[in-house]
């Protein structure tokens, strides 16, 4: 500390890194195992529902396995080679999704979508094959993120998965994982009726995991905890560089008081200052709120959404059925200048459509759609 108990400003970040250090448990317990287990149970379902459609064949995901492990870890244990698909978390999560798949199994994947019967097993894909694989991957992987963002009730975006080869016990699998830090592996037992049975695996930072379970058992979230943390020590850094400042300056006045001032040598004349007299103006006081009541907002509805190739949109035609993602029974958006308020149910009024608003979404969902 210098004189005149000023702070540096080198004490002062030294004081402001043990705000906010500590570290959740990474080792995770059986409960949260299981937890994590049964969520991608849910979330994987409705994975193997979307590769059953596109592929048109019975398609099984069971029995998840949950564990904590490293990618280096992992590699001494990897059948080479694999096909690693990674997306990562640009809402509602953050970190990357990362899942991993024998090339033989790829194989029969891509081998079924592009006409074949799935018997043609290949150690080596083409970019044809890979680009299939990778559609097939990037439906399975959007219709999991939807349906984990139901579990938790906020919605959660993706980037498209960027599919990667990997041979060697040298090549670097994910790019956005360290292969050092923790992450937990989740795997399942894919079966593709009698063609495929096979296993694939689901990996996800730890921290993300945390994330998840912190959500489903009801308690804070990990980020925004993450996020408060970070703006409280700003605030106190700020308030500390304020004190700073307050103390120079209290230095500074005592110093003037301390030097001595000479008369001015010419005459001053001083007089008093007169203004003219304030006289009240009355006016009508109207309400903000007031100002923006007739401002007109649109109301929209969703009924549901769906994804499709270039091929299939080209194929549409009149008379075309597309299949949205919601069921009969599931409430609809409803949104106010494109941002969702709340949801509600179809009805019919008279001869025309309309929505019987069933819930309204909390203001955190509002303030996160607002910033969306």
């Amino acid at each position: 500390m210098h004189d005149g108990g000023i702070l540096s400003q080198a004490e002062i970040d030294a004081l402001l890194r043990g705000v906010g250090n500590s570290e959740p448990q990474e080792d995770l317990t059986e409960e949260e195992k299981d937890l994590l287990g049964e969520i991608g149970n849910i979330s994987m379902g409705s994975a193997s529902t979307a590769l059953s459609t596109i592929i048109g064949r019975i398609v099984n995901i069971t029995t998840p396995r949950v564990s904590v492990t490293t990618l280096n870890q992992m590699k001494a244990q990897f059948s080479v080679p694999l096909m690693a698909l990674e997306v990562e978390y640009i809402e509602g999560l953050k970190g990357s999704n990362l899942f991993l798949v024998k090339i033989t199994d790829a194989s029969i994947i891509a081998d079924i979508m592009m006409g074949g019967t799935g018997a043609n097993v290949r150690t080596e894909l083409t970019e044809i094959e890979i680009s299939a694989v990778q559609e097939a991957m990037n439906q399975m992987i959007g219709s999991s993120a939807t349906s984990l963002s139901t579990m938790l009730n906020f919605p959660i975006n993706i980037t498209p998965p960027v599919a990667k080869l990997w041979g060697s016990g040298v090549d670097k699998i994910s790019d956005l994982i360290n292969e050092d830090e923790k992450i937990v592996k989740i795997s399942f037992r894919l079966t593709i009726e009698e063609l495929l049975d096979s296993e694939i695996m689901l990996l996800l930072p730890i921290k993300t995991a945390k994330a998840i379970i912190s959500k489903m058992s009801g308690g804070p979230d990990l980020f925004e905890n993450e996020l408060e943390v970070k703006q409280e020590a700003a605030y106190e850094k700020n308030e500390a560089k304020k004190d700073i400042t307050e103390r120079v300056e209290h230095k500074v006045i005592e110093q003037r008081i301390e030097t001595k001032v000479e008369p001015p040598k010419e005459q001053v004349n001083v007089s008093k200052a007169t203004f003219a007299e304030l006289k009240p103006v009355s006016h009508h006081e109207k309400q903000n709120i007031d100002l923006i009541l007739d401002v007109p907002l649109e109301i929209s509805v969703v009924l549901g959404r769906t994804k499709k190739t270039i091929k299939e949109i080209l194929e549409l035609g009149q008379g075309s059925l597309i299949e949205l993602d919601k069921l009969t029974e599931e409430p609809v958006e409803i949104l106010v200048n494109g941002k969702r308020v709340a949801y509600g149910e179809v009805v019919v009024i008279d001869e025309n459509f309309g929505v019987r608003i069933t819930s309204i979404i909390s203001n955190i969902e509002k303030v996160k759609s607002l910033q969306g």
